[in-house]
C-alpha cells in the first residue's frame, strides 16, 4: 500500500506571504501609519502654537500667540506649544519651528497619565536642571490639576513658571508652593518637632531639658524641619506666611510632645525611682 504524498511546502509558504502582503499593505493604508509623522498638519502660515487638539480657544490661542512672540523678540527664548490626541506632525515640527538650543517645545497629549512633554535645548538645561523639568510636568501635568484646572490652565501655568525662571536667570525648583506641597511640609516641621519634644522631656528630677537627647536626635529633626520643612518653601516663593505657619508648628509640636512625654514616660519613671 503506498503512502500519501506529502503536501506541497510551497503552497504553505505561498499562503504565508499573501497573508504578509495583506497585512503589509493594510498597515501603508492604515492613516495611523502616517500619525507620527505628517507634515501636512503643519499650518501654512507662522505661528508658536499648534493647538490640534483644541485645547484652547480661539481667544486663549491669540493671546497666547502674542505672548510667546512677544516673549521670544524681548529675551531670544524660543518657546513653541503643541497639543495633539490622535494626530501629530511628529519630526516635521522641528523644520517647521527651527528649534535649537535655546528652544522649549511643550507637548500637551493626554494619552500618556501625564498631560505634559518637554523637548529642552541644551541652553535651557543649563539653567534649570532635568530634576525642575521633572518638577513642572508632574505639578502641572498630573491629572488632578488638569481636571481642576483644565489642559489649557495647565499649560499657560507651566510657560508661565518657565518665563519667570529665564527671566530670573534660571532656577533649580520650579517657583511657586502648591497647596499639597506646603502640607507636606507642615507635616514634617509637626513631626521634627514631636521627636524634639520628647527627646528634651526631663529623666532626672533637676533636669528641665534634656540637651544632650536633643543634641543626640538633631540629625533627625534637622533634616526633618530643616530640609523637608523650611528649604522648600524659601527656594520657591518668598512668602513668609507658610515659613510662619511651619515655625509655629514645629514649636507647637515640641511644647505637646514634652507634656505629653513628661506626664505620661517621665512621670512613671519618677514613681518608680521614689518607689
Amino acid at each position: 500500500m503506498v503512502s500519501p504524498a506529502p503536501q506541497p511546502i510551497g503552497r504553505w509558504l505561498a499562503a504565508l506571504a499573501a497573508v504578509l502582503l495583506l497585512l503589509g499593505s493594510w498597515g501603508w493604508a492604515t492613516p495611523a501609519a502616517w500619525a507620527y509623522d505628517n507634515p501636512e498638519l503643519l499650518p501654512d502660515h507662522p505661528t508658536p502654537v499648534i493647538d490640534l487638539a483644541k485645547a484652547l480657544t480661539d481667544g486663549q490661542r491669540t493671546s497666547l500667540e502674542q505672548q510667546l512672540d512677544r516673549f521670544e523678540l524681548e529675551t531670544g527664548w524660543k518657546l513653541r506649544v503643541l497639543t495633539q490626541y490622535e494626530r501629530t506632525p511628529g519630526l516635521a515640527v522641528r523644520d517647521f519651528w527651527h528649534l535649537d538650543e535655546r528652544s522649549l517645545l511643550l507637548v500637551a497629549d493626554p494619552r500618556g497619565g501625564n498631560l505634559l512633554n518637554f523637548n529642552v535645548g541644551d541652553a535651557l538645561f543649563a539653567l534649570m536642571p532635568r530634576t525642575y523639568w521633572v518638577e513642572l510636568q508632574t505639578r502641572y501635568g498630573n491629572q488632578f490639576y488638569v481636571r481642576d484646572h483644565g489642559e489649557d490652565g495647565a499649560i499657560n501655568a507651566a510657560l508661565e513658571a518657565v518665563e519667570i525662571c529665564l527671566e530670573r536667570g534660571g532656577c533649580q525648583v520650579v517657583p511657586g508652593l502648591p497647596q499639597e506641597q506646603w502640607l507636606l511640609t507642615l507635616a514634617t516641621s509637626i513631626l521634627g518637632g514631636l521627636i524634639v519634644g520628647f527627646a528634651a522631656y526631663p529623666r532626672k528630677p533637676d533636669h528641665g531639658v534634656e540637651w544632650a537627647w536633643v543634641l543626640l536626635l538633631s540629625p533627625l529633626w534637622l533634616i526633618l524641619f530643616g530640609i523637608f520643612g523650611v528649604a522648600p518653601i524659601i527656594t520657591r516663593t518668598s512668602d513668609l506666611l507658610p515659613l510662619a505657619r511651619n515655625a509655629l508648628g514645629f514649636i507647637g509640636a515640641i511644647a505637646a510632645a514634652y507634656l505629653i512625654a513628661q506626664n505620661t514616660v517621665g512621670k512613671q519613671a519618677r514613681q518608680e525611682e521614689d518607689s
